[in-house]
């Protein structure tokens, strides 16, 4: 497919988060599994909440637009997947506050590709004058701010602190 116009650009873009939420889905559901402390795991399950809300708010955008969201592969979350399996999964800890603090690592940085991601779409939909789609957009944007807040104050009101001891 060429990109040639915004509203192209727009739909790539659209199908490439697409992805990477249904990418984002399975691993973030491992950690919440993984996770120690209570409140982390009850922060990654809303997470995975937040992610399947986002998916579909995406499905439903792509269908407003005579498209499937579907089709792309986005090779930016593979990545983030592949090390948040290798670090927050796959290693060892010395102990649980250790490993609770490396989850949160690699949850933020799978988060902060999905604000990335709807921030430009809000700003694309904006710009083409698709009200509803930067409704959407905005929604799931700020849902993805939250859930990187709570991990913010997971780490700083105490897992990190424990993970020092």
């Amino acid at each position: 497919m060429s990109i040639d116009t915004l509203e192209d650009l727009y739909l790539e873009q659209l199908k490439d988060i697409y992805s990477a939420n249904k990418q984002a889905l399975d691993v973030t559901q491992e950690m919440a599994e993984a996770a120690t402390d209570k409140g982390l795991s009850e922060a990654l399950k809303a997470g995975t909440a937040g992610i399947l809300d986002g998916i579909e708010a995406l499905e439903k955008i792509a269908g407003r637009h005579d498209e499937s969201a579907t089709g792309e592969h986005c090779k930016g979350m593979e990545g983030l997947v592949k090390e948040a399996r290798a670090h927050a999964l796959n290693e060892s800890f010395g102990d649980e506050a250790t490993k609770d603090a490396m989850i949160i690592t690699q949850y933020q940085r799978l988060v902060h590709y999905a604000i990335a991601g709807y921030g430009c779409l809000a700003a694309f939909a904006g710009r083409l004058d698709l009200r509803e789609d930067v409704t959407a957009l905005k929604s799931c944007l700020d849902a993805s701010y939250d859930g990187d807040r709570t991990m913010t104050e997971l780490a700083t009101g105490g897992i990190n602190k424990d993970a020092m001891a």
